[in-house]
């Protein structure tokens, strides 16, 4: 008699409560991420710091407790934070992708989570096209920019060719349309 596979379920645990993070979202929300990995990573060659893509806990509080997320995108750059599948240092950039299960957790718990442990720059990303940038200032993030994608190039507010940079990588830019290409 065999014995039935356990399947694989990824969970994020926030003030103690346990969060089933499965069935995965939609297709373009993996290729928002993977847009947006690709160019960080080739901007990351040689340099100490990593990224990662929806595969690595970040312990946000691990002096106070045992609370982790699995943020879709992180770069790290303290690589003596990391331990086995986890991050307990701060991560210098967040991204997280909206989908319907997850996006108002994304918006609220998971931002004042990355302010409260010092995360300098937070982006929320719709596949529907929308960017919101905010950076740490004073402890306390602030909107510093909001893009809804415009790529039709006949129209009055096209802004597929806008650029965006990390604030700790300026070197790392992508424009407003790479981010979503592919998602059509």
């Amino acid at each position: 008699m065999a014995l039935a596979q356990e399947e694989y379920r990824k969970q994020e645990k926030m003030n103690g409560v346990i969060y089933d993070m499965s069935p995965s979202a939609n297709f373009r929300h993996g290729i928002v991420n993977g847009n947006i990995y690709h160019i960080i990573k080739n901007g990351l060659k040689n340099s100490l710091c990593l990224v990662f893509i929806e595969n690595l806990d970040f312990k946000y509080h691990p002096e106070e407790n045992d609370d982790y997320v699995v943020p879709d995108i992180m770069i790290i750059c303290d690589r003596k934070q990391l331990k086995g599948g986890c991050y307990s240092g701060v991560p210098k950039f967040i991204v997280e992708t909206l989908s319907p299960s997850t996006g108002l957790r994304d918006k609220k718990e998971k931002k004042d989570a990355y302010e409260k442990a010092g995360v300098e720059e937070y982006w929320i990303v719709s596949p529907q096209g929308s960017v919101e940038i905010y950076y740490l200032e004073d402890g306390k993030y602030v909107l510093v920019s909001n893009y809804i994608l415009q790529n039709d190039k006949e129209e009055e507010h096209y802004n597929g060719e806008d650029v965006i940079s990390l604030r700790a990588f300026p070197h790392i830019r992508m424009e407003l349309r790479e981010i979503f290409e592919g998602i059509d």
